[in-house]
């Protein structure tokens, strides 16, 4: 999914924490990198894992992210399309939202290599994106987008790497809507609460990218992104697949266990991305009053 060259880039939307140590540590056991990364793989909140991540604060300097000034620029560097996507969600959503009467406060969004600080704890690289709801915020590490495809598998197109951040976003609107806490009440198994908040986080991720080709850039009135392809949908369920419970436990256990489930398996989160963008309802991602998922 491909960027208009000409539209306008908004980088003070992302904060650029490259290059910024943070002495973060991972420990917990055997296997912590690992553990960290099966458990947040596009996951919500660094908490969530007890002990395993020392805690830490958010309270880090910061720029914004440079050389990032069009669709141009987002469709020839990584840094520049995770910005040019958080710009497109942050014109999608409000507009979207405000026909339910609910408002659209916008998140903060972090780049960042290596290991940073959180309101929610420290985080390294280990654990892929994810969002914290006790500062709103996104946070990406780029070296994350190659991850997915010579670790899990997936495609490395645009709309592949416009997925993950559509989808941390979608905890955003979770947040909002006072869903986002439903995972920790009942945190695993193939119908528990964090599932289904996966799954919806995927829905809304197909939501978005149902209208992103319509949403204007507010600085030209141009779209941000061209009409989507097959291929580009086709991309986006590649690495939906590619993080699904059951992929990621296979390969690494070499057996699957549905009771330790977080995020949901990989057809289930194609589904669920796939109702969001062919049906363009929010009501159509109620993933907690799906009788199956």
């Amino acid at each position: 999914m491909s960027f208009n060259d000409n539209v306008q880039l908004d980088p003070s939307q992302v904060q650029d924490r490259r290059g910024m140590g943070t002495g973060v540590k991972v420990g917990g056991g055997i296997g912590g990198g690992l553990v960290l990364l099966v458990a947040l793989l596009l996951g919500i909140n660094p908490n969530m894992l007890g002990g395993l991540v020392d805690g830490g604060s958010s309270g880090q300097s910061q720029g914004t992210a440079p050389a990032c000034s069009t669709g141009a620029d987002a469709d020839a560097r990584l840094d520049c399309r995770i910005t040019g996507t958080v710009n497109s969600l942050n014109a999608f959503w409000p507009g979207y939202l405000k026909q339910y009467k609910v408002q659209y406060p916008r998140p903060e969004a972090v780049i960042f290599s290596g290991g940073t600080n959180t309101a929610c704890g420290a985080a390294t690289s280990e654990v892929g994106p994810f969002y914290c709801p006790t500062d709103t915020t996104a946070y990406f590490d780029p070296g994350f987008f190659q991850e997915l495809v010579d670790r899990f598998g997936s495609s490395g197109g645009p709309l592949a790497q416009e997925y993950v951040v559509a989808h941390e976003f979608g905890h955003h609107v979770q947040n909002l809507l006072g869903d986002l806490q439903r995972a920790q009440q009942d945190p695993q198994g193939p119908e528990s609460g964090s599932v289904r908040t996966e799954l919806q986080a995927d829905c809304y991720a197909g939501l978005w990218a149902k209208y992103a080709s319509t949403t204007p850039d507010p600085a030209t009135g141009q779209p941000y992104l061209e009409p989507l392809t097959q291929q580009d949908v086709n991309d986006a369920l590649s690495a939906a697949a590619s993080v699904g419970d059951d992929r990621i436990q296979k390969a690494a256990t070499g057996r699957v266990s549905p009771e330790g489930w977080t995020h949901g398996s990989s057809e289930e989160r194609q589904r669920w991305f796939s109702r969001g963008y062919q049906s363009g309802d929010i009501n159509q991602c109620d993933t907690f009053g799906a009788a199956t998922l």
